[in-house]
């Protein structure tokens, strides 16, 4: 594969709204093992909420699929490996990082796992906002973020 079509491959990946009209890959070997991806994520995203019992399932897989998704597309990015690769084959390997991003957010979209989460992170964003306000009020940081005003 050239240089200019490796930077293009790239780009895909990058790109904003890449999963638009995706599809999640009904397979794709994650980490050794040959997963069917498509139907884990119907499974789950049917289900009003994640089950106790399969929620460390699913943060085990969105793990997994994140770490995937990572060395596919480090292949893309190192020169010296891209460079041994067809331009169909970079294709390919776009396409696979894109419909794991695509079951990724699917996975993600799920919401809390648990009641327990959901409200720590509200009680963190809570104190979050509270300490700005005060610092604001004390004169201690402006809206710039910068101390003292200056």
């Amino acid at each position: 594969m050239r240089e200019f079509e490796r930077k293009q491959l790239l780009e895909r990946v990058e790109r904003e709204g890449a999963t638009l009209g995706a599809d999640i890959p009904d397979e794709i070997e994650v980490q050794g093992e040959t997963v069917e991806l498509h139907q884990f994520v119907f499974e789950i995203k049917r289900r009003d909420t994640v089950p106790p019992g399969e929620r460390e399932r699913v943060e085990e897989a969105k793990k997994n699929l994140r770490r995937e998704r990572l060395q596919r597309k480090q292949r893309l990015e190192d020169e010296a490996e891209a460079a041994d690769l067809s331009f169909a084959e970079g294709e390919a390997l776009v396409e696979s990082i894109i419909g794991i991003d695509r079951a990724l957010e699917a996975l993600q979209s799920l919401g809390p796992t648990s009641i327990e989460q959901e409200a720590k992170a509200q009680e963190a964003a809570d104190k979050k906002r509270w300490m700005k306000f005060l610092k604001q009020a004390l004169g201690r940081e402006d809206d710039t973020g910068k101390r003292g005003g200056y």
